[in-house]
């Protein structure tokens, strides 16, 4: 059978050839080998079998396959034989910790997350990438996991406080998701000193019988010094923070504006009425946009900063943006995925200069439907700098002041706002689910102090914005699904049936039901939540109905968008901001050049490795501004121990209940020691704890007032007691 195979040809052969100066068959050929074979086939085999010989290009396939069993493609097994990992009854994925010392493996390839007990957590960390076999189901009927292997280290730094003990240096991590102490040899301290925050680098990783072990590699101080819960965050979650010495280099050859060369061959746009439109504080502006009636609807123009013309594939600009995967917003803080002079600088969309761009050409009907489209590279000129407020000043509230000052462009801004109204019609008919929540804007005062915390209010101008996004992402996705390219799409994948069981119950209590069998579609989500909409327990309802869905991914197998409601759905429109946007414009760049997709620059291995990453970066960042978040938060709450507060019940578990408070939009925890005297049991299916003398019953989303007991920042965490009524 080898010897047939190898008469075969590598379809990837003229990539291969592009991107390596000595090229040997394609992971994908070599993948193709294995199946075919049914059995797993030692190096000297699969080198046999690809008529490889010398000593360069067997060198060449020992990496390769080294690196495809790095990437959880290959497993080497006791008698050095390859095997694909999809025959084996292995799933690969990334290790999610909890502070409690159990953990999940997420598999790359989606369906139902693995339960890591404590005891297989020992030879792990948050964040590593494993191979493990399901090994049986648990008492709570959830799959348990073996680690069968680590194929890639998540950590290489842990920060947190140094400790000695018995004559014993550890480290105990502040991400509590890292829930194994690290052993610090004595010889190995540096000069940190006893409760001293450091960064550790870790030299031995732990297995199953034995603890990771590190050096000190940075002091960071005693106490949490103001604008330090920022850096404790990024280095608690291995957040890249510092521009490589040749990312410098590249930047210094970069034009600091547009070069006339780089304008040939665009379409102009200098004189469309293209706006930005963005909030106060923003600085780096990702797109643009321009309306005008057409026919019963409209042309709407979205442009978006051509990123994918200065950061080209292999360079180190491309290999930062890549590790980052996306930029992170800290409260007073961003780190960039790429840097300023390109983020702020030459591919932001500011006013009144030159800039290249991607465009989105739609046609939309008079019913809010994309009609038509094309892509085409432009160049633009900005015709006005504006923010979410001065637009529904103008729109809303017909400001009079602000219409003269921005006269030239209001007609294109009444032209955008009707537009507006029909594909948030179209939103509403095609039933894409709209929950209510809010998000805060921390404000600080002198010296890097909470002043307040207010919550964001959304206007017409915001969703005016998301509604051109959304359907220039639409398009996009629809253009790269019918050409041959592997891309990325964001794909959110509906209930699963587990999930769907629970919420059934739940709803089942309250005289609800959730229609669409066991395939329910948005539209059903959204009768549901229209149904409900202004009862006492609706938030209640809407909780229950958010929790039962799964995260969103980027991935090459495209799924659709069930929370969105969409059969196809990228993210083209934000490249300085998002890797995976990135890749997108680099697809319908190639498929412009109308260049073949054998000649483009990824395969689909390559994209389901990069779809995998970004949406770790993006779970990293939800994460580290989760930390430096709640730890502002703590802080501003230290000083009102003893004060009262309104709040609601946002979670309800075994423990006690998390209480979030209505001015403030602090979280903290009411332990079930400090309800009143009794027992409570904790209901799951029914998200509440009722007393067992009193039958006095906390329910999520009941309104409570509470006092604030204490505040512990190491820990992140505020305690409250209820105010007896």
């Amino acid at each position: 059978m080898a010897k047939r195979f190898s008469n075969k040809k590598d379809p990837h052969q003229t990539r291969e050839a592009r991107k390596y100066e000595n090229p040997i068959p394609s992971r994908e050929f070599i993948m193709d080998l294995l199946a075919e074979q049914g059995r797993p086939m030692a190096r000297q085999q699969i080198a046999k079998a690809l008529k490889l010989e010398g000593d360069e290009p067997l060198e060449a396939l020992r990496r390769r396959l080294r690196a495809m069993e790095r990437d959880g493609q290959l497993m080497q097994n006791r008698r050095g034989g390859y095997g694909l990992i999809s025959k084996m009854d292995l799933v690969r994925g990334r290790v999610v910790g909890h502070a409690d010392g159990f953990g999940f493996l997420i598999p790359d390839e989606g369906g139902e997350d693995l339960f890591l007990s404590p005891k297989e957590m020992h030879g792990a960390l948050h964040g590593d990438r494993v191979v493990a076999r399901v090994s049986g189901i648990d008492r709570r009927g959830r799959k348990e996991g073996t680690i069968v292997e680590v194929l890639e280290h998540g950590n290489t730094h842990v920060v947190g406080r140094y400790y000695v003990e018995g004559g014993v240096g550890f480290l105990i991590p502040d991400n509590k998701r890292i829930n194994q102490d690290i052993l610090v040899p004595l010889d190995q301290v540096y000069g940190a000193e006893f409760g001293q925050l450091v960064t550790v680098e870790l030299i031995e990783y732990p297995t199953r019988y034995r603890q990771a072990i590190g050096r000190v590699i940075e002091i960071l101080g005693d106490h949490m010094a103001p604008g330090m819960e920022v850096d404790l965050a990024i280095r608690a979650h291995g957040l890249p923070h510092e521009w490589s010495v040749l990312m410098d280099t590249e930047i210094a050859e970069l034009p600091r504006e547009v070069a006339e060369i780089d304008k040939e061959g665009r379409t102009d746009l200098r004189d469309m009425h293209l706006v930005t439109i963005d909030g106060e504080d923003a600085k780096d502006f990702d797109d643009a946009v321009f309306c005008e009636p057409r026919g019963d609807g409209w042309r709407l123009v979205v442009a978006i900063a051509d990123v994918s013309h200065y950061v080209r594939p292999g360079g180190a600009l491309d290999a930062e943006a890549r590790v980052r995967g996306n930029s992170v917003y800290f409260p007073g803080r961003v780190i960039p995925m790429l840097p300023e002079a390109l983020s702020n600088g030459l591919c932001s969309v500011n006013p009144d200069v030159d800039r290249l761009v991607m465009v989105c050409d739609m046609e939309v009907s008079a019913r809010g439907k994309l009609e038509g489209y094309r892509f085409y590279p432009a160049v633009m000129r900005s015709h006005a700098r504006l923010t979410y407020n001065k637009v529904a000043a103008m729109l809303v509230d017909n400001d009079r002041e602000l219409r003269e000052q921005y006269r030239h462009v209001v007609p294109d801004l009444e032209n955008l706002y009707n537009v507006f109204h029909a594909l948030h019609a179209e939103r509403k008919r095609r039933g894409a689910i709209d929950f209510e929540t809010t998000e805060t804007r921390i404000v600080f005062g002198e010296n890097k102090k909470i002043d307040c915390i207010v919550p964001v209010e959304r206007n017409d101008a915001h969703r005016l914005i998301e509604e051109c996004m959304l359907i220039a992402n639409v398009a996009t996705a629809d253009f790269l699904s019918s050409s041959k390219l592997p891309s990325l799409y964001r794909v959110h994948p509906g209930p699963s049936l587990e999930k769907l069981e629970r919420v059934r119950e739940f709803l089942g209590e309250l005289g609800l039901s959730l229609e669409g069998g066991d395939e329910p579609q948005p539209k059903d989500y959204g009768t549901l939540l229209d149904q409900v909409r202004g009862r006492s327990d609706a938030y209640l309802i809407q909780t229950v109905l958010l929790r039962s869905l799964a995260q969103a991914v980027y991935t090459p197998d495209n799924k659709g968008h069930f929370g969105l409601s969409y059969k196809a759905y990228a993210h083209f429109t934000s490249p300085i901001r998002r890797y995976p946007d990135l890749l997108v414009h680099r697809a319908i760049r190639h498929r412009l050049s109308n260049e073949s997709a054998e000649e483009f620059h990824y395969s689909m291995e390559d994209m389901v490795l990069l779809g995998e990453h970004c949406s770790m970066t993006e779970r990293r960042a939800d994460d580290a501004t989760r930390d430096a978040t709640d730890w502002l938060k703590c802080e501003f709450m230290m000083d009102r121990v003893g004060d009262e507060y309104d709040g609601i019940i946002t979670g309800v578990t075994g423990f006690g209940l998390f209480v979030t408070l209505d001015d403030i939009h602090a979280e903290g925890l009411v332990h079930v020691t400090a309800l009143s005297n009794d027992y409570y049991h904790f209901d799951p299916a029914k998200h509440r704890l009722t007393g067992e003398r009193t039958r006095r019953m906390y329910r999520l989303a009941d309104k409570v007032r509470i006092r604030v007991l204490a505040v512990n920042l190491d820990e992140r965490k505020i305690d409250f007691e209820m105010v007896e009524e």
